[in-house]
């Protein structure tokens, strides 16, 4: 009994998180939820991206590949259909709204600002001191000015990348499943096994796949787990738009897939890459890399919200 309390008393504030979630318990609902968000973001994406080459053929493969500065801020802005979907699911299947899936709308706010400039500081730190890169890899700098002006466009297009996927894997996810079993192992891997398998690319090798899709496992853990401390989703959304603006707005490959608002370019046999394929052993050191990484910044979260 006294090796649960600890953890039962961290997790306290995620009671009353999951609270709305308690009128449609049970696992049918998030399953059949599930589904029909997945299967009509898919419909919906298509669709997407069948208007985009019929009105304008050149910039839609500039949005699939997000190799241009406006290609790559539509492409992120598209997650609203994420959003719209969940929000129109929700009220179907489970009688309740967007709002619901976040907690209570202050609190969130403030654990979002109070995590948001820690986390980007650690980043900013880890890049700097050692370095990781070469200068004389880079392909091309952007203009500074230009990355500059677009950077507010750019952090808005991420937040409504990031908090579309949080709404549905850290909120709706998470919250329904917590409904149906309580037991923290359940509603902190079942969800987090869908975000990691989202990450799944058909074309990649197969090494490369295995290492991103256990990073996005890890990363989900980190992000479910901040959730359920906090009460809210503030915490594991500025995790999330931290990291991902590390990834898209600082380093690319030259001409490469989603370089378009990186302000570093690297030549392609020489770029920065998360993930590797050259047989490293079971634990690559790119992946053990990117692992310490979430652990530092869920660390630094943790002493932020002082829970």
């Amino acid at each position: 009994m006294t090796g649960r309390t600890p953890r039962r008393a961290a997790y306290a504030a995620h009671r009353d998180f999951i609270a709305p979630a308690r009128g449609t318990p049970g696992l049918r609902p998030v399953i059949l939820g599930f589904i029909i968000v997945e299967s009509l973001y898919e419909l919906a994406q298509r669709a997407f991206g069948m208007a985009l080459e019929r009105l304008a053929p050149g910039f839609a493969q500039t949005v699939f590949d997000g190799t241009t500065q406006a290609g790559m801020l539509t492409g992120l802005a598209s997650f609203l259909l994420l959003a719209l979907i969940l929000h129109l699911v929700l009220r179907a299947v489970h009688g309740r709204a967007l709002p619901s899936l976040i907690g209570p709308p202050a609190r969130a706010i403030a654990q979002f600002r109070a995590i948001l400039l820690p986390l980007a500081l650690l980043v900013l730190v880890v890049e700097i001191a050692p370095p990781w890169w070469s200068a004389e890899a880079l392909a091309e700098i952007r203009p500074p000015f230009t990355w500059l002006v677009l950077l507010a466009p750019a952090l808005a297009a991420l937040l409504i990348q990031t908090g579309a996927e949080e709404l549905f894997y850290r909120g709706y996810l998470q919250q329904q499943v917590a409904a149906w079993d309580t037991r923290p192992w359940v509603w902190l891997a079942l969800p987090n096994l869908a975000f990691a398998f989202a990450h799944w690319n058909a074309q990649a090798p197969l090494p490369i796949n295995a290492q991103y899709v256990v990073w996005a496992f890890a990363f989900g853990l980190a992000a479910s787990d901040l959730t359920a401390r906090a009460g809210t989703l503030g915490p594991a959304l500025a995790l999330h738009l931290v990291n991902n603006a590390y990834a898209f707005l600082l380093y690319g490959e030259w001409d490469g897939p989603e370089s378009g608002l990186a302000l570093f370019l690297f030549e392609p046999e020489r770029a920065i890459r998360p993930f590797d394929d050259t047989g490293q052993g079971w634990l690559p050191l790119t992946l053990a890399t990117e692992l310490a990484l979430v652990g530092l910044m869920w660390l630094a979260a943790r002493v932020a919200l002082r829970r």
